[in-house]
């Protein structure tokens, strides 16, 4: 935890984590790894593409199933992006995704 002082006032920056998530940005980007948001700068840690989600249900399907025989995942780097570029998030089954 970061703490600035400034005209005797302390600030603490904070970091907001929650849990696996997958995100869709704007321009068809569906990316899953470990949420994280400090702002309006969001991250995700052990990240990976969703290239093909091989559901027949929709990315519902993949949430609560984790990855299916026709899904295809490309790990990545950590994912940074505004939350202004965010058009959705969704909880996935944790223990489906391990």
């Amino acid at each position: 935890m970061k703490k600035i002082t400034n005209d005797s006032v302390v600030y603490v920056e904070e970091k907001v984590s929650t849990k696996k998530q997958i995100v869709i940005l704007n321009r068809g980007w569906v990316v899953v790894g470990d949420y994280s948001e400090k702002g309006d700068d969001c991250s995700l840690e052990n990240a990976s593409v969703i290239r093909r989600w091989g559901t027949e249900k929709g990315l519902g399907e993949l949430a609560m199933n984790g990855v299916l025989v026709d899904t295809i995942l490309d790990p990545c780097p950590t994912v940074r992006f505004s939350k202004m570029t965010m058009v959705a998030r969704m909880d996935v089954n944790e223990s489906k995704w391990s």
